[in-house]
């Protein structure tokens, strides 16, 4: 047969999207045309596939081979499409029956000596494939384990081309692959190492309970770091859906660890302060890749020494967090990524950053004031709770009295909070706090005016803005809930406005 056809899947962002692979074998001079938008990558599979087919034991047709990807409007990048390549030329050349691949869903890379290496990206595309109808998939070794999250389809492993070969051929059938128990994720780090800091230890619980972004602002040695990386300890693990969400984020990064193919708890990002825009938000200039915003989805995204990261790069993240969603369009397309993730910066209060705090400062005025610029108004008036963190006293790091709580138990009250916010913003399709809209804050879940009057006092003396006054009623939502309450009084309130309002007055 001179005409055959198989499948693969192409990447989207994070969502797959089926690629028919269709190769025919004509009379003329002996040679490999490739459309279908192919980038560099997928145009030098030609002569992997070769070499591959030829040491995997079968023949190269010496025929004129004509290999389209379609649909051939939408761009083809990476190297997943060798192993369709390989097998739509098999079948097209008779070395197997054409049948056998009409229904085939392919994914992999191939070396040239016919190996099959993983791939990244497996989960979003079986995800696609599932959804398109097809029965099985055939993957890498390496992605097996991946792949097998995904029900309702077979998936069958393949460690070379000349297995492939064999099953396609019907001398040894590949088997659907059965994955194994997931291995638990180790332990993080627990909120009773931190030592004093009540106020730092509240903001955290407050942060983790309403989905609320946070700013720590103090001294080095005063557990900035400490408590941000506690704070995804805090949150609810990833339920089954936020789970295959926030693993095909990291499959199509190539961050997701081979020994852990699903990502259960929500995942911290502490990029260092040097990264560029597109290592904060996504993109490069082949394949669009999720940056470190995008794979903190629906985890905490920490950055550390935050006055240092350069200003533009930070403005970028005042439209991603408000949205939930970063679009990053190139020459070559588009991709659109989701980015619900929790924001925490942490600042030294002044360039010099000693630990002794502003007894031992050697900045002059006018060098605090640049260094505290750095942070844009607007992206500070996104923060929903912002915390000074003194240094620790030698009687906190000492003499106190009682341990402090672990992460468990903070996680408890944390659940039960979130629990009630999510009964009363059920019918809304919303589940925290920090995400109900200004106007249902003013049409639906009315903070009553005696309490709402500090705040409203606040909005009018030019303090808050209203942006500003949106965000303190849904950290007193917050408060409500993690004390029980079915209204906000003045009291959660008060203290949502001195949470957003410190490092105004200071």
């Amino acid at each position: 047969m001179s005409l055959a056809r198989t499948w693969s899947v192409g990447l989207a962002g994070v969502h797959g999207a089926m690629v028919e692979v269709e190769v025919d074998m004509s009379a003329g001079m002996p040679g490999v045309v490739l459309v279908g938008l192919p980038d560099t990558v997928v145009r030098q599979s030609v002569d992997r596939v070769r070499a591959a087919v030829v040491n995997a034991g079968a023949a190269w047709p010496l025929r004129r081979t004509t290999i389209g990807l379609s649909p051939a409007s939408m761009p083809k990048q990476g190297s997943g499409f060798d192993l369709a390549l390989a097998a739509g030329v098999l079948a097209a050349g008779d070395a197997v029956p054409a049948d056998a691949v009409s229904d085939l869903v392919l994914l992999g890379e191939l070396g040239l000596d016919g190996t099959v290496r993983a791939i990244r990206g497996v989960l979003p595309a079986v995800l696609e494939a599932r959804r398109a109808g097809h029965r099985q998939v055939v993957v890498p070794l390496g992605n097996a384990d991946e792949a097998a999250l995904v029900e309702g389809i077979a998936v069958l492993p393949v460690g070379s081309l000349r297995e492939l070969l064999a099953h396609l051929t019907g001398r040894s059938r590949l088997e659907p692959h059965v994955r194994g128990s997931l291995p638990e994720p180790p332990p993080g780090p627990d909120l009773g190492d931190v030592v004093g800091q009540a106020v730092g230890r509240r903001a955290v619980e407050v942060a983790a309970a309403g989905g609320h972004h946070l700013f720590l602002a103090g001294p080095p040695g005063a557990g900035k770091t400490m408590l941000a990386e506690r704070l995804p300890g805090l949150l609810p693990p990833l339920d089954e859906p936020a789970a295959l969400e926030v693993t095909a984020i990291h499959s199509v990064a190539g961050t997701l660890p081979p020994e852990a193919p699903l990502v259960t708890r929500p995942p911290f990002e502490a990029p260092h302060h040097s990264a560029t825009m597109a290592a904060l938000v996504g993109g490069g200039s082949g394949q669009i890749r999720p940056g470190a915003l995008c794979r903190a989805h629906r985890g905490v995204l920490f950055l550390d020494e935050s006055p240092e990261f350069p200003r533009a790069v930070l403005d970028t993240l005042r439209q991603p967090l408000e949205r939930g969603t970063v679009t990053i369009s190139r020459a070559s397309g588009a991709a659109t990524f989701p980015c619900r993730a929790q924001l925490v910066l942490a600042a030294n209060p002044c360039p010099c950053a000693t630990a002794a705090g502003d007894a031992a400062c050697t900045c002059s005025a006018h060098e605090r004031r640049r260094y505290q610029a750095r942070l844009s108004g607007p992206l500070l008036d996104r923060i929903d709770l912002r915390v000074d963190l003194p240094p620790v006293t030698r009687a906190a790091w000492l003499d106190g009295t009682s341990p402090p709580e672990s992460s468990a138990a903070v996680a408890a009250r944390v659940a039960e909070a979130r629990a009630a916010a999510a009964e009363r913003l059920r019918d809304s399709g919303l589940t925290l706090n920090a995400h109900v809209p200004g106007r249902l804050l003013r049409e639906r879940w009315v903070v009553p005016r005696p309490a709402s009057r500090l705040a409203e006092r606040a909005l009018e003396r030019g303090v808050l803005s209203v942006r500003g006054l949106d965000r303190v009623l849904r950290v007193a939502w917050t408060l409500a809930d993690l004390a029980g309450c079915t209204v906000p009084g003045p009291e959660q309130v008060a203290e949502a406005l001195g949470m957003r309002l410190q490092r105004v007055a200071a």
